[in-house]
């Protein structure tokens, strides 16, 4: 069984291919996700968003740093992407900071930290650099996020 290192390597060295499939085949089934773009998502919701993710990435590349093991459970890595937002076409580079947890040669719990306002002002430009820390601003673009994921799953689904 790989150690929980290597699983981390793998999964971003898979997203560092746009491979979402290999991204989550490192999950397990009941995987549970969080970030403060997203929110909380659980199972196949996680799996559909590295995959429209990673579908929709343009201009993108990914580097994955200090790995950090906690313990047998858990660890720590950074990572950063870049990308050029698809509904603005303005450049990203997003700095986060990833928390995961293992069972079982697989990761069972994942969370991304990042300055969600940073993003917004990278993402939206001079009004996300204005409004990109209010709570308003917040909310719509997590709503936005969100209803993505679900169009996506919804016309996945509709396409299979």
């Amino acid at each position: 069984m790989p150690d929980n290192k290597q699983i981390i390597e793998r999964f971003y060295s898979a997203f560092q291919k746009k491979d979402h499939g290999s991204m989550n085949a490192c999950y397990s089934d009941d995987i549970v996700f969080s970030d403060p773009a997203f929110g909380l998502l659980k199972g196949d919701e996680v799996k559909s968003m590295w995959e429209m993710l990673c579908t929709n990435a343009r201009d993108f590349s990914l580097t994955f740093s200090d790995i950090e093991m906690l313990d047998e459970e858990y660890a720590t890595c950074k990572w950063t992407a870049t990308y050029t937002f698809s509904k603005t076409g303005r450049k990203v580079v997003n700095n986060i900071k990833a928390y995961m947890k293992f069972y079982d040669g697989k990761i069972i719990e994942h969370s991304d930290a990042f300055r969600l306002s940073t993003w917004i002002g990278q993402a939206l430009g001079w009004k996300g650099i204005l409004f990109g820390w209010t709570g308003f601003m917040k909310k719509a673009v997590q709503k936005s996020a969100r209803k993505s994921l679900e169009n996506f799953m919804r016309n996945k689904k509709m396409n299979s």
